[in-house]
């Protein structure tokens, strides 16, 4: 009964504690506002309700609207940026873009990833630095599940909104590649991150070979594919040639994308191992829970922790 009591104090005590590091991680809202930029951009997508929209802000943080400028992404927007596209597509995924400063860089962070099925923040990575955006805190949401495909089209109008012109050639090869990406995860069964670790290393080594044809681009293509150990349909392999293709001719700096995709990558391997590779606080973790349910068991089982070992 002893130690029962003594767990269950122990509890009482480390719920709070868990709830004090939860919230110290939730968004920040208490930031001054960068006069350089202008509010953060909040962008809705269209076809949410009231509620859901309200769901959306509590989720990215947003406390006081007035710490905000808020805008609305419908299918209008979509054909707008990218050509054929169709006007009438629903639009749930919702974003908050915080510019910053020349050499940040992209900070992607998908705050319920579990409604977000099919695009990682790896993948909205490498299509937004394909598209110009650079130097940015993005955060990602939306209330049901989506696909997540047309925050791409309201990070585009949160940057046509802050006055920034974006070349629309760039803007469609980006919708091109987050299609493509999706496609090789859904319908090869490639791993998200494997897909995106691929289009970012064939990035790599077109800024190190400069390659001048699209037989060039081909033969990276394929290297990449053999040093990856992925394997994919001759259909497959002519649409990311054809997609890498357009990005040589559109002169984009692979080099600088590249460079600030390593760096996003590195990022996120940081935050996750800090978390995930505690070995040392998550076996603390177990050991009291295990504690707990041998102390409920001992108590419920009607003997004490002496007739217990004796068992």
């Amino acid at each position: 009964m002893k130690r029962f009591t003594i767990a269950l104090l122990a509890l009482v005590l480390i719920i709070p504690a868990f709830s004090m590091t939860a919230n110290a991680s939730d968004h920040d809202t208490e930031e001054g506002i960068d006069e350089r930029f202008g509010l953060p951009i909040l962008v809705l997508g269209g076809n949410l309700d009231e509620a859901q929209k309200q769901e959306v802000r509590e989720m990215l943080g947003v406390d006081d609207p007035e710490m905000v400028e808020e805008v609305t992404v419908t299918g209008e927007d979509l054909v707008r940026y990218i050509e054929g596209e169709d006007s009438r597509a629903r639009m749930f995924s919702s974003a908050k873009i915080t510019r910053q400063d020349e050499g940040h860089g992209l900070v992607i962070e998908r705050v319920n990833p579990e409604n977000i099925t099919q695009v990682t923040d790896t993948m909205y990575a490498n299509a937004l630095l394909t598209a110009g955006i650079e130097n940015a805190d993005v955060e990602i949401a939306s209330p049901v599940k989506v696909s997540g495909h047309s925050a791409l089209t309201g990070i585009y109008k949160a940057y046509e909104v802050s006055g920034e012109e974006l070349d629309t050639a760039r803007l469609e090869v980006a919708n091109d590649e987050l299609n493509l990406a999706t496609d090789l995860a859904e319908e090869e069964g490639i791993d998200q991150e494997k897909v995106s670790e691929l289009l970012a290393e064939i990035k790599q080594a077109i800024a190190e070979q400069n390659p001048a044809t699209r037989e060039d681009i081909e033969q990276i293509i394929n290297e990449q594919l053999s040093n990856l150990e992925i394997n994919l349909s001759e259909e497959d392999r002519q649409r990311l040639t054809d997609l890498f293709d357009q990005m040589r001719n559109l002169n984009i700096n692979f080099d600088n994308v590249s460079e600030q995709l390593n760096d996003l990558s590195t990022a996120i391997q940081d935050r996750l191992s800090d978390v995930v590779n505690d070995e040392g606080f998550w076996q603390s973790v177990r050991d009291f829970f295990q504690g707990l349910i041998d102390a409920i068991s001992n108590l419920f089982g009607g003997g004490t922790e002496d007739e217990s070992a004796n068992e």
